[in-house]
C-alpha cells in the first residue's frame, strides 16, 4: 500500500469513543474529585465540596441507622461504590459483610488499599446479569450511582434477583424529576459536560423519575419535597427503599 492510500485509510478510520470509565474518571479529575488517600479516610467529614459532603453525611447516617436497627447479620452490596467511603462505614456496622463493586478501577484499588477491613472488599466489575451468580445479599444499595443507569426497571431487577427473601434494595443521593425538570436537567447536564471538554458523558447520565419505581414494593423513606425539608431546603435527595 502506498503512503497516501495509509494516509487515507487513517483519516477515514472512525474515531474510538471513549468507555464510561475513562469518561467518569476524567469527569472526576476535573470535578477534583479524585482524593488523596488521607482524604478518603477523612470522608464524609471533609472540608473540600462542603457542601456536597454534607448532605452525603446526613443522608448516610440516616442509612447507617436504619441498618443497625436491624441487630442481624446483614450482607450488604453496594453498586457503584466509587472510591467506597460509605462501604467502609457500612461494614463498620456490627453483624455485616460488606462488598462494594464499581467499573472505576482508580479507585477501586484505592478503596482496596485505603479501607482494610476484615468484613469489607471491593470488585472491579460492571453490574449486571453476570456479575454474581450465586452469590444472595440482604442489603444493595445505590448511592450516587442510578442516574448511571439506563432503565431504572432494568436494573432494579437485577438487583431484586440477587436479593435473599425480604431483602432490600436502598436508593439514595440520586435525583429524581417530573417530565417538565427532567427535560431542562438534561439540557443542563449536557452544557455541563460539554463546557467540561467531555460531552460523551451525557449519554451515560440519566435522569429518572419516582414514577419509574412503579411496579415494585417501595417505601420513600425521605422526602425531600415534603413541607419540613422544603422550609430547610437540606437535603435535596430521596431515600427510597425497595423489599422483595
Amino acid at each position: 500500500m502506498s503512503i497516501s492510500a495509509q494516509h487515507k485509510a487513517i483519516t477515514h478510520q472512525k474515531p474510538r469513543i471513549p468507555d464510561f470509565e475513562e469518561l467518569y474518571s476524567a469527569v472526576r479529575t476535573y470535578e477534583q474529585k479524585m482524593y488523596t488517600d488521607a482524604q478518603l479516610a477523612a470522608l464524609p467529614d471533609f472540608s473540600i465540596h462542603s457542601k456536597e459532603w454534607e448532605i452525603r453525611r446526613r443522608s448516610s447516617n440516616r442509612l447507617l441507622t436504619y441498618l443497625a436497627r436491624k441487630r442481624r447479620f446483614l450482607k450488604i452490596l453496594e453498586v457503584g461504590c466509587g472510591n467506597g467511603w460509605l462501604s467502609a462505614k457500612m461494614a463498620g456496622l456490627p453483624k455485616t459483610y460488606v462488598t462494594g463493586l464499581d467499573v472505576n478501577m482508580a479507585e477501586i484499588n484505592q478503596a482496596s488499599r485505603v479501607f482494610k477491613i476484615p468484613n469489607l472488599d471491593f470488585t472491579y466489575d460492571t453490574f449486571n446479569e453476570n456479575t454474581f451468580d450465586k452469590e444472595r445479599f440482604d442489603v444493595i444499595v445505590f448511592a450516587a450511582s442510578l442516574q448511571y443507569f439506563s432503565s431504572v426497571v432494568s436494573v432494579l431487577r437485577q438487583a431484586e434477583r440477587l436479593l435473599n427473601r425480604g431483602g432490600e434494595i436502598h436508593i439514595i443521593d440520586t435525583p429524581f424529576y417530573d417530565a417538565d425538570a427532567a427535560a431542562s436537567a438534561a439540557e443542563r447536564c449536557r452544557n455541563y459536560y460539554k463546557d467540561m471538554g467531555i460531552p460523551e458523558m451525557a449519554d451515560h447520565y440519566f435522569h429518572h423519575s419516582i414514577s419509574e419505581f412503579w411496579g415494585f414494593k417501595y417505601k420513600i423513606m425521605f422526602d425531600p419535597t415534603s413541607l419540613l425539608n422544603r422550609l430547610f431546603k437540606k437535603d435535596p435527595f430521596y431515600w427510597v427503599v425497595i423489599t422483595k
